[in-house]
This record gives structure tokens, C-alpha cells and sequence, in this order.
């Protein structure tokens, strides 16, 4: 079903509807295959549209439900039950800007909640601050408790907005800013490679070396300085290329490593990807211990992890650390991966240590801004009472900053 992600807008909703239908028997679907099937026979009945659009969305294929949810909607213009699920799908599918169109041009039929909360997350999403401060400003507070944490993280990132502001561009390739007003992280580095051709600061495959582990925790060393930050230890997770990286860490902030327990203040909580550390290490790291400060080295973009980190070094699709064996070009020409290095983790912790740091880039050559030590301090300063403040929420967008990613 992955192409009809380039397709689905320009076939005849009947063909989207035929294929998506085969699709769904081939996987036991029985709600989409029904849907399908109903869409199929009626392909002009706004109710059939809106339940394949609906059964898309469940099934996690929402570029497949916007034509149809879209199509149902030029059919019943005034159902805001087709514009919620249409708003949902879009929101799937990162195209905020889209949800916001079709919110906004129904103003005046929307409900606070959760109506105009929508246009207001979806207008930060999508990098439009003055639609979004505009309708936060007429959101009622929500009587509903279980809308309270939305109405609380849309005010956050607006804070965050007006503190990364006056530090920063926040257009739409400033990567780092964006990144502080969705998640509340700081992003340590901005990757070099191809920003002008898509990428805009992100990686797609990343194979990670021991000089970009030492700048990543040089980064992180700069962003506690700077912040007056002081842990009394790291805390290491069980896995083992965090348990790599903490030790290193602990080598370069001078501080005892221990083993990552629950609730432990002034503490750094040292994590190689997040993905890899269990559900239920993240839900326990989704609420900050005092003093706590969660460091991840390699944040998967395009699948994040249930919290965000306080500090991520870099922004990737997919890759892994040296130590995990590394692709490269077999004899046939072929990709072969080396086998993993098994040496006990202090031995890899001293070689980070040992190495040569990547330098941060001193100029804006090819489209890529400055990345220097002194850039991200100017920055950290002047977002510093905005940082370690709220629950670490994950991100599943990747907001207003776009970056070409493998499919």
C-alpha cells in the first residue's frame, strides 16, 4: 500500500478504493476491507468516503483516507465530524499547514474543544505563531480534565516560542529552534550533509564514529556550563551502547556513573537512542526528577521515541554506533555489515574519550549555518529559564522544518 502514498490523490477514488481493499484481505483488515468494499460499489456516497477515510486513519495509513475524508467534505461541507478526521489524517501525515486551511475557514462553527484547540496546535506545527497565538488566546480553558495536558503543552511551546525567538530565526529551516518549541529539547548539533539539498540540518542514514560521540558530550558539557547546570553523577541504562556512552560521559563531566535508578535528582540520565531503553524505563523518564537532565545521542526522527530528550546530539532516520559493526562496500560491491566490536564497554568508553572531536562548522558555506560551540551557547543562554521545565512529551511531527527521509 506505500504507493499509493504518491497515488492516492490522482486515482479515481473507486481504484483507490479496489486496492486498498486487496490490500487489507491479504492482511486480515476486516474493517478496512469492508469499507473499502462499500466505497468501491457507492464511490459518490459521502458516508462511504468518511468510513474508509475513517478505517484508513485506524490503520495507520492516513495518506490514504485525506482524499476520501476531502471528497466527503466537498460533500458535507458543514460536518465536523468529517473535518475532525480529516484534520486527524492530516495530522498523520505531518501536513499541518492543510489542517489549518480547513479549520480556519470554518471559524465560526468552531468548538473550543476541540475545535479551536486543533487550529491552534496544528498552526505550531505547522510554524504559523501568530494564527496559533491568535486562537490560543480564545481558548477557554477546558472543563474536561482529560483536555487539561493539551491546553498546558500548547502553552508551553508558545512560551517556548517567544523565548526562542528573540534567540533565533524560527523560520523554516531553523532546526534547532523548532526543535526547542516542540519538544523542549535542545538539539546539540546540525547535521552538514546535503542541507541545502532537503535535509535541512537532519540526517537520513548516519554511521556514527567515536569522534562524534566525544562532540556530542563536548556539546553537552557546554549546554550544563552554560545553564549552570550541576549533576552530581550520570546515570547509565542497562542497554549496552548507552552503557558505552555513559561511561565516557562520566570521564568528560568528571562525575561518578551509576547505574540508571528512578527518581534520583541532579543527575544526568545517559541514553545512546531511546528506542532502544523499554516502556518501562520512558514512562518513568516522561516526568523529570528534580535536578534530572535526560541526554540522548542519536534521536530517530522519523520514528521518535514516547519522551524527548533535554539534549539530543543529532537528528537521524537511521544508523547506528561504530561499535555495532559498520556498512561498507563488499568485494562483490555489494553492502556488508563488519562484525560488531565485543570489547568491554569501559575499553569503548576510553576510546571515545581518546578521540578527535568532529569540529562544529565556522561558516555558512553551501547553505548550512554555523554550528560552532559559541552558536549554541548564544542559543542555550537565551532559552536557558524555558529548558527542564514541563513533562518530556514526544513529538511524533516533524513540524515546520521539513527534511527529505527515506520511504
Amino acid at each position: 500500500m506505500g504507493n499509493l502514498r504518491f497515488t492516492a490523490e490522482k486515482l479515481p477514488l473507486a481504484e483507490v478504493a479496489r486496492l486498498v481493499g486487496w490490500a487489507a484481505a491479504g492482511m486480515s483488515f476486516e474493517d478496512l476491507t469492508e469499507a473499502s468494499s462499500r466505497l468501491a460499489a457507492s464511490p459518490g456516497e459521502p458516508q462511504a468516503m468518511y468510513d474508509f477515510g475513517y478505517a484508513c486513519v485506524e490503520r495507520g495509513v492516513p495518506y490514504v483516507a485525506i482524499p476520501a475524508l476531502r471528497e466527503a467534505l466537498r460533500h458535507v461541507p458543514g460536518s465536523m465530524v468529517v473535518v475532525a478526521e480529516l484534520v486527524e489524517a492530516f495530522e498523520g501525515e505531518g501536513r499541518h499547514a492543510e489542517a489549518v486551511a480547513v479549520l480556519a475557514e470554518r471559524d465560526a462553527a468552531l468548538q473550543d474543544w476541540p475545535d479551536r484547540y486543533l487550529l491552534t496546535y496544528n498552526a505550531i506545527m505547522a510554524g504559523d505563531l501568530p494564527v496559533a497565538e491568535a486562537n490560543f488566546a480564545r481558548l477557554a480553558q477546558p472543563g474536561d480534565p482529560r483536555w487539561r495536558p493539551a491546553w498546558e503543552r500548547a502553552g508551553r511551546m508558545l512560551g517556548r516560542a517567544a523565548a526562542a525567538a528573540i534567540a533565533t530565526s524560527l523560520d523554516h529551516r531553523d532546526l534547532r529552534g523548532w526543535h526547542f518549541v516542540l519538544t523542549g529539547g535542545i538539539l546539540a548539533t546540525i547535521s552538514p550533509h546535503g542541507f541545502d539539498q532537503g535535509m535541512n540540518g537532519r540526517y537520513a542514514y548516519q554511521q556514527d564514529t567515536p569522534d562524534q560521540c566525544l562532540l556530542g558530550l563536548l556539546r553537552l558539557r557546554r549546554i550544563l556550563e552554560a545553564t549552570r547546570t550541576r549533576p552530581r553523577s550520570v546515570s547509565v541504562l542497562p542497554d549496552r551502547s548507552s552503557r558505552i556512552l555513559g561511561l565516557a560521559a562520566a570521564e568528560i563531566l568528571g562525575l561518578p556513573a551509576e547505574p540508571y535508578k528512578p527518581g534520583r535528582t541532579d543527575t544526568v540520565v545517559v541514553a545512546y537512542d531511546l528506542n532502544e531503553a523499554g516502556d518501562e524505563i520512558l514512562t518513568g523518564l516522561r516526568d523529570r526528577a528534580p535536578g534530572e537532565v535526560l541526554f540522548e545521542h542519536a534521536t530517530c526522527w522519523t520514528d521518535p521515541p514516547q519522551v524527548t530528550a533535554d539534549v539530543s546530539v543529532l537528528l537521524r532516520q537511521a544508523g547506528g554506533p561504530s561499535w555495532g559493526g559498520v556498512l561498507r562496500a563488499g568485494p562483490d560491491g555489494s553492502a556488508e555489515r563488519t562484525p560488531p566490536d565485543e570489547r568491554p564497554a569501559d575499553e569503548l568508553a576510553a576510546e571515545i574519550v581518546r578521540a578527535e572531536p568532529e569540529s562544529g562548522l565556522d561558516s555558512d558555506a553551501d547553505g548550512t549555518p554555523a554550528d560552532t560551540d559559541e552558536v549554541l551557547s548564544a542559543f542555550v543562554v537565551g532559552v536557558a529559564d524555558r529548558w527542564l521545565a514541563g513533562p518530556r512529551d514526544g513529538v511524533r511531527s516533524s513540524g515546520p522544518v521539513p527534511s527529505s527521509r527515506f520511504r
